[in-house]
């Protein structure tokens, strides 16, 4: 598969494209497909790391498959703070070389999908008595400014206390010196992960969620591949390949297992929570980056009418699939926002909505879990299993860059022909068509238009441009076309143009995958889920054939995460 980047994607794009191998109902035949010949490379993991890698290697010429035991990004790439940041926190741990790659990355990342990474001011105060002060934060930022490459507009600015109230009054104003104002860039981590990955699959690769690796494949002594249950269907299928990557973020460690390769350095999970205030409760004008009476450092961030604020950092030994917010966590978060916003007198009933994420760390004993590093590393098992752990969601197309690279010595030692160079980093990913990031802004206020003459309201047509990008012209035409099934289920037309496009172009399976990684609302809209999740679910039956059971327990599974997402649990 020696071909060039334009002729593949042409012809991945006509044969299973976003808008057919990556619809829900084609699930099966992707599975099958698969099962049918061997490949270049299997992936399991679908959160940012493995999508990373599957768009690297099959821009590269690699037949290329990836498998997703939850949903995609269901895991830590859609429970981060949200922000494709250039690592300032690791100045304070000496981590230079982090700092400079990802504040490189982060440029990339906002150049090749402007649609979801948006700059934003960030104000990072400094107070008498506090861990950070005037010259501390001054020479802090410019060497941040110089390791990450920060665009001349963008570099830091060092404000007077008066002139920081003036930006956020809600500021503790006891015994506050200034602030350093600097920028930051907010993404939707669940968005970002399901761009690269439908870029992926419109160059060829193939990749399924709800698909559980179950064991490995060998031959001679060497990984070959893995059986896949469909965790839908309950099917099973034997999936063979040349090389088998593990990105399976907090279960990189139980691949290894199935490997027998759990040795040496493992993983340590760490814990990060963030809460969800109204913006009419918490009326935040200017993202924060603050200090705590106990040294850390925590966000609180306006976004979409709300402020969110986080993020814990504890070690964490419960359920890997299923992290929530228990007391310590809340009071821990709500003592912080309290401390540095004391005017406002924050309680647990304020709390709208919440999440909780796990960092699939590279152990270090005798740190604390805010200090150990989040540098990624890779592990090559005896069997050939290759495993890549750690990382941050900024350096995803490096770490990917990375892993194909040592795919391609792997093979050139095998007498097989050498790959390409990576050809990512000016490659935009799926919806990113628009100009870059100086281009959105006119590409936005140029397509609006469309989205009124397919009958949506203009803050309607703003908001799928600003979600979905250059994408965003296919949900136009789903609005004009499905006026009829709207109405059947009593769906406004925008949402109903996101579900479908969702069912269609992202392989959105269950009510849970639309409503917290298609849209987000789960988070940072509560109210309309709980208005508008049985219609939802009406329409996902109908289009999906759902049996009343199946329908059921769906519905059962969302009604728990809107529980646990403003009840926390214990301890």
């Amino acid at each position: 598969m020696e071909t060039s980047l334009n002729v593949q994607q042409n012809g991945a794009t006509k044969e299973n494209g976003s808008f057919g191998g990556f619809a829900a109902w084609n699930r099966m035949r992707v599975l099958q497909a698969m099962n049918r010949e061997p490949l270049d490379l299997l992936i399991i993991g679908g959160g940012i790391t493995g999508v990373g890698i599957a768009l690297d290697a099959v821009t590269r010429g690699l037949r290329t498959a990836l498998v997703e035991m939850q949903d995609f990004a269901a895991g830590t790439s859609n429970r981060s703070t949200k922000l494709i940041h250039g690592g300032l926190r690791y100045l304070k741990q000496m981590e230079f070389g982090v700092v400079a790659e990802v504040g490189r990355e982060r440029a990339v990342v906002y150049e090749n999908g402007p649609h979801v990474t948006i700059p934003e001011k960030m104000l990072l105060p400094f107070y008498k008595g506090g861990s950070l002060g005037p010259v501390t934060t001054s020479l802090g930022l410019m060497l941040y400014d110089r390791l990450a490459g920060v665009k001349r507009h963008e570099r830091r600015v060092m404000l007077s206390a008066e002139e920081t109230l003036q930006r956020e009054s809600l500021l503790k104003r006891e015994g506050l010196l200034g602030s350093g104002l600097y920028v930051e860039y907010r993404t939707d981590d669940a968005r970002l992960t399901l761009e690269v990955l439908k870029r992926a699959v419109e160059f060829g690769a193939m990749a399924v969620n709800y698909a559980a690796a179950e064991s490995l494949l060998y031959l001679s002594g060497r990984v070959a591949g893995a059986v896949i249950r469909d965790r839908i269907s309950g099917d099973r299928f034997e999936v063979r390949a040349r090389h088998v990557i593990n990105a399976a973020g907090p279960w990189v460690d139980t691949i290894r297992e199935m490997d027998k390769s759990r040795e040496g350095k493992t993983l340590r999970l760490t814990k990060g929570v963030h809460i969800v205030f109204d913006g009419k409760r918490f009326p935040l004008r200017q993202a924060i980056y603050f200090d705590t009476p106990d040294g850390r450092m925590v966000f609180a961030i306006p976004r979409d009418g709300k402020t969110y604020v986080g993020t814990t950092d504890t070690d964490y030994h419960g359920d890997t699939a299923h992290p929530v917010m228990d007391r310590n966590d809340l009071d821990y978060l709500l003592s912080a926002a309290n401390f540095i916003f004391p005017s406002l007198k924050l309680t647990s009933r304020d709390v709208e909505s919440s999440w909780a994420g796990l960092r699939p760390l590279i152990r270090q004993e005798g740190k604390n879990p805010s200090e150990v590093s989040r540098r990624d590393e890779i592990f090559v098992s005896p069997s050939g299993l290759i495993s890549i752990a750690g990382g941050k969601l900024t350096g995803y197309r490096k770490m990917a860059e990375k892993v194909v690279d040592l795919v391609g010595m792997k093979r050139k030692n095998d007498g097989l022909p050498a790959l390409p160079p990576c050809r990512t980093r000016n490659l935009p990913i799926s919806g990113g068509d628009v100009g870059g990031g100086s281009g959105f802004g006119d590409f936005v206020r140029r397509l609006i238009p469309a989205g009124t003459a397919a009958g949506l309201r203009e803050e309607d047509s703003s908001r799928i441009l600003h979600r979905y990008g250059s994408n965003a012209r296919r949900l136009f035409q789903l609005a004009a076309e499905s006026r009829d099934f709207a109405e059947r289920h009593g769906l406004p037309a925008a949402l109903a143009a996101q579900l479908l496009y969702a069912m269609e172009a992202e392989m959105a399976v269950k009510p849970e995958d639309f409503w917290i990684r298609r849209t987000g609302m789960l988070y940072f809209d509560r109210p309309q889920v709980v208005k508008w999740k049985e219609a939802v679910s009406s329409a996902m039956a109908e289009r999906l054939g759902w049996s009343e059971a199946v329908r059921k327990e769906y519905d059962r599974d969302l009604d728990r995460f809107l529980e646990e997402a403003v009840n926390p649990t214990a301890p």
